[in-house]
């Protein structure tokens, strides 16, 4: 008895060492991680969305603050470009990808970035595109190096245009128009999205959504 619990006793320490000594690694080294976005609404269409691995320091938005001059044009066409050029020279941010197109209801995209050391976080986002300026998010997640992590994304408000719901200022069906913007009763605060209310050309009962309205899922590759 006692030789098997000598046994047992130095396998559990190598057992140990090794989980030690491979998450000391992982650490200092790199690992490729796979987020998978899959849209749960009913008729929401998402714009392409934007994956962005970054230190703990970079915030995508806050809450009760007013979206940045970058944020809201995805927010309101779904238009990452202004954001990934302004993050892409922030020593904060380690790397991001941009989905090739958007995401239909009950579909799923999936994109890859690097995390590193103190770069471990992750943050997600990408308009529901018949709304003035909605958009999902997750903002600064820890991803795992050895297991996966699934997530909830609610809907959020960019505050950054009136919630008309007009034909005249949604690029998404049924109207198509972007790049068009009605700020006069704008909140001016990013906020918890109220949904569509049939106040103007969208019709709620086919457009409208309860939180979450995504998952997202971060799992490292093999």
């Amino acid at each position: 008895m006692k030789k098997i619990t000598v046994l047992i006793t130095a396998s559990l320490m190598v057992f140990a060492s090794f989980l030690v000594s491979n998450t000391a690694l992982a650490g200092r080294g790199e690992r490729r991680v796979e987020v998978t976005i899959t849209n749960i609404t009913r008729n929401q269409i998402f714009s392409p969305p934007v994956v962005i691995s970054h230190s703990e320091g970079f915030q995508l938005f806050e809450l009760g603050q007013a979206a940045s001059d970058e944020l809201y044009p995805l927010a309101e066409d779904g238009d990452t470009t202004p954001l990934t050029e302004q993050i892409a020279g922030l020593p904060s941010v380690l790397e991001y990808a941009v989905a090739a197109g958007p995401v239909m209801p009950g579909e799923s995209v999936t994109l890859e970035v690097t995390i590193r050391g103190n770069f471990r976080f992750v943050s997600v986002a990408g308009m529901l595109v018949t709304t003035n300026d909605g958009f999902f998010a997750i903002r600064g997640e820890r991803a795992s190096f050895f297991s996966q992590k699934t997530f909830e994304a609610e809907a959020y408000d960019a505050g950054s245009e009136a919630n008309t719901e007009s034909c005249d200022f949604i690029p998404g069906p049924p109207c198509g128009k972007s790049g068009v913007r009605d700020t006069a009763e704008a909140e001016g605060y990013v906020h918890i999205h109220a949904g569509i209310h049939g106040i103007g050309n969208i019709d709620a009962s086919t457009f409208d959504w309860r939180n979450p309205v995504a998952e997202i899922t971060i799992s490292p590759t093999r």
